[in-house]
């Protein structure tokens, strides 16, 4: 499907510099264009690019100032980055899901089907299990009994949900996330044994979450393990029984949650993070790559770095302190030395 830039522009509230009758058929990056594409400039570090990419159209900032020629159509917009968040939106919704529930899938007698819900090969759902309105399940893919999916969701192949799990509207799980399994929880007996402790609860995840590949969030040991709305999660990321996370907060990779750990809403939680368990992190708190969580964080909009986690601006200091730390030990033996041959 082919779009104008007066189109574009119109789609986007921007303003068109050049040929509004440009046409593209499809996006690309910037340094890597193609003609017939459309592509973005937000990072000034890519700004060089403007002047040779072969794109027919670049969404820019409306403050950009070209300090040459530029061979393409420009479209000006308040913000390049979420502007083009939106165009690629539209040109994933210009070729729609197809519905249809494959004849090689197995679906209890006892399932709820929605309108327009598709199902693809290979796929199981359990029994008494609902499924909303355009609920789209890609080949195999495992659905438990007792389910419950919400309006418009998406689950890419290899997803499997575990018994009784809840899933809201407008949800999307990447392939090999799983949603239910058991929470870690093994009781120490005599011998060096461990017993293990049945998890009786479930998984909630409530409206427009994304999981990223991989992913797992275990089912409480009683009550829910909890995804608030808005949840955006990376790929490879474990969420442990009876953990809550806060509405609209994002996680990136390889982060452990332990259990029964409530982080707040707007949180923002950089790759390979450690958070022990059974503590609290306020709301809009940001957190470090690499950082190991061991306590609660209590100050809303605190940010933390390091292992152990402190605020951001003594982790730095300690940072550069101990980049200098081979020069101090030095200078410390040096006044040791002096200090032992006066008093000899």
């Amino acid at each position: 499907m082919q779009f104008t830039a007066s189109q574009i522009a119109g789609f986007l509230n921007g303003i068109v510099e050049g040929d509004p009758d440009t046409r593209v058929s499809n996006l690309s990056k910037i340094d890597e264009a193609e003609p017939g594409t459309m592509t973005f400039l937000a990072n000034p570090k890519y700004t060089p690019y403007i002047y040779t990419t072969k794109a027919a159209i670049i969404v820019v900032n409306k403050d950009l100032i070209a300090t040459q020629s530029v061979p393409c159509t420009l479209i000006r917009v308040d913000d390049a980055y979420s502007a083009f968040a939106t165009l690629l939106e539209m040109f994933s919704n210009a070729s729609p899901l197809v519905a249809g529930i494959s004849k090689q899938c197995s679906i209890a007698s006892s399932v709820s089907i929605g309108a327009n819900v598709s199902v693809g090969d290979f796929s199981y759902i359990g029994k008494n299990s609902t499924l909303g309105a355009n609920v789209y399940i890609h080949p195999q893919v495992y659905i438990g009994d007792n389910v419950v999916i919400g309006d418009n969701s998406i689950f890419f192949p290899g997803v499997k949900v575990y018994n009784d799990s809840i899933i809201g509207k407008n949800c999307t799980l990447h392939s090999g996330v799983v949603i239910g399994s058991d929470g870690f929880g093994f009781a120490p007996v005599s011998g060096n044994h461990y017993q293990k402790i049945p998890q009786l609860g479930n998984v909630i995840l409530e409206d427009h979450v994304e999981i990223g590949s991989n992913t797992t969030i275990d089912r409480a040991t009683l009550g829910s393990t909890i995804i608030r709305k808005g949840v955006k999660l990376d790929n490879l990321i474990q969420v442990g029984h009876n953990a809550e996370v806060g509405e609209n907060t994002v996680i990136a990779a390889q982060t452990g949650i332990s259990g029964s750990t409530k982080i707040g809403k707007n949180c923002m939680i950089g790759g390979q993070v450690g958070i022990v368990g059974h503590i609290t992190i306020a709301d809009d708190v940001k957190i470090g790559a690499g950082s190991g969580v061991e306590a609660s964080i209590t100050n809303q909009g605190a940010m933390m770095l390091g292992a152990p986690a402190i605020e951001i601006h003594k982790a730095r200091r300690n940072f550069i302190h101990w980049r200098n730390l081979d020069e101090i030990v030095k200078k410390i033996y040096k006044l040791e030395k002096r200090f032992n041959q006066q008093y000899e």
